[in-house]
């Protein structure tokens, strides 16, 4: 029959929870990290998907009007040559 060592039951008591306040203080460090990393996202005032997605379609149909007043511009323009 084997017996058991209460010093060995004690160290390994330590040992069980000193790796269970590493993992603590492990997830603690990531979330301070996290919440670190997200304040200076918000101190750089960067856009998001959205707003990148809304200037794009903003600046897509601005360029067609472009387009379709320049060929309006080169329309009368022509006209206006063959009355001269």
């Amino acid at each position: 029959m084997a017996s058991t060592n209460p010093l060995l039951d004690d160290i390994a008591g330590l040992m069980t929870g000193a790796l269970g306040a590493a993992r603590a203080a492990g997830e603690e460090a990531k979330t301070a990290a996290q919440a670190r990393v997200r304040a200076l996202i918000a101190d750089m005032d960067l856009a998001g998907r959205d707003e990148v997605e809304a200037l794009k379609a903003i600046a897509t149909a601005a360029l067609d009007r472009v387009d379709a007043l320049e060929a309006r511009i080169e329309a009368l323009e022509a006209g206006k040559s063959t009355e001269s």
